[in-house]
């Protein structure tokens, strides 16, 4: 039974981290919007992903700072003191977030159930959703579903400031733009300087232009420094030089995003950008870019199969391959034939005249 059969006045969303999942979020934040415009929809999120969250029109962002220790919390706390929402939905199955739930009145506390959860976060909720769907989106959205939400498909809409189309404008000079995003925060997740330097060189053979995007972490900027010095056919490396709002501009103008399982991968699913994802430590029917999930390249089967034994079938939804190498089982055929794929799919090269 659905907890509410009419608007509700205010929802809190609790959701720190991190931006992929955040984006993964917005379907459902967008949702509520749709079939209650009138309802008051607060979020509680990570600093770093309160600065690209900011931009959704109509909800309000508090961002919390996770590496401040208790005193992030007592501020949280401070700030929610003598407020009260009808629902608490408490989308993130960790210890952090959970203490950080203590400090927020709801009639109802929304939680995953227990196969979905960890850390306890069961003990701080009192109504539980059961996930329906393997990906991650889909089982964001059972919450509206657990909620009273009628349109349960996952959609995203995302605000595009005019000054950051005029920046990313800058970057465009009439040929398919290709983005990599050759890491993620892991290290592990990351594909090799030698892959990502022979897919530049391709896509430059087939006529695009193509730029290196990432944040500013050392290992992200030694790897984008690697690959350049493998081809000469990088035309951009702006790794570190975007804010996340001037980067989702960027991403909306792209024919085409490749990228490991990492933040502008899902941040391209919100601008509707294909993406060409390269995955072997998750399993990408769980983590995937949500509308190209066709279209990964994935090791993970392979990888799980020869640590363990099984499939993923045979074990939790959450099993990551530990193997620190299982993303050399890559193979640049690979990524290249399904680049080519991709891009015939979405006629995203120019036709020749």
């Amino acid at each position: 039974m659905a907890v509410f059969t009419s608007a509700p006045a205010s929802l809190c969303l609790l959701r720190l981290s991190a931006i992929g999942d955040c984006c993964h979020a917005v379907a459902l934040v967008q949702a509520i919007q749709r079939q209650w415009p009138q309802t008051r929809i607060t979020w509680i999120t990570g600093k770093l992903e309160a600065q690209l969250l900011e931009q959704l029109p109509d909800v309000e962002i508090i961002p919390f700072n996770k590496s401040g220790g208790w005193r992030a919390y007592l501020n949280l706390w401070q700030q929610l003191r003598g407020r009260r929402f009808d629902a608490l939905l408490h989308m993130q199955a960790a210890l952090r977030a959970s203490i950080a739930s203590l400090g927020i009145r709801a009639d109802y506390r929304l939680g995953f159930e227990r196969e979905r959860a960890k850390d306890g976060q069961w003990l701080f909720t009192n109504l539980k959703v059961i996930a329906e769907g393997e990906h991650v989106a889909d089982g964001f959205m059972s919450f509206g579903k657990a909620l009273g939400l009628q349109d349960l498909t996952p959609q995203w809409h995302w605000p595009l400031p005019p000054h950051t189309l005029e920046q990313a404008a800058r970057h465009k000079d009439g040929r398919p733009l290709l983005l990599i995003c050759p890491a993620a925060s892991k290290a592990y997740k990351n594909w090799t300087a030698e892959g990502y330097a022979a897919l530049a060189e391709h896509a430059h053979a087939q006529g695009m232009k193509v730029m290196l995007i990432g944040s500013p972490a050392k290992t992200e900027q030694e790897l984008a420094a690697s690959i350049q010095q493998l081809t000469p056919h990088i035309d951009e490396n702006l790794v570190g030089r975007t804010s996340l709002s001037d980067l989702m501009a960027l991403i909306s103008t792209a024919s085409l995003v490749v990228a490991p399982d990492t933040g502008p991968a899902h941040m391209a699913t919100l601008t509707g950008t294909p993406v060409l994802g390269l995955y072997a430590h998750h399993n990408p029917a769980r983590t995937g870019p949500y509308y190209c999930r066709d279209y990964v390249v994935s090791a993970y089967e392979e990888a799980l199969q020869a640590e363990t034994g099984k499939t993923p079938a045979q074990l939790p939804w959450r099993t990551r391959v530990k193997d620190a190498n299982a993303m050399k089982r890559i193979t640049i055929e690979q990524v290249i034939t399904q680049f080519d794929r991709l891009c015939r799919d979405f006629h995203l090269l120019q036709e020749p005249s």
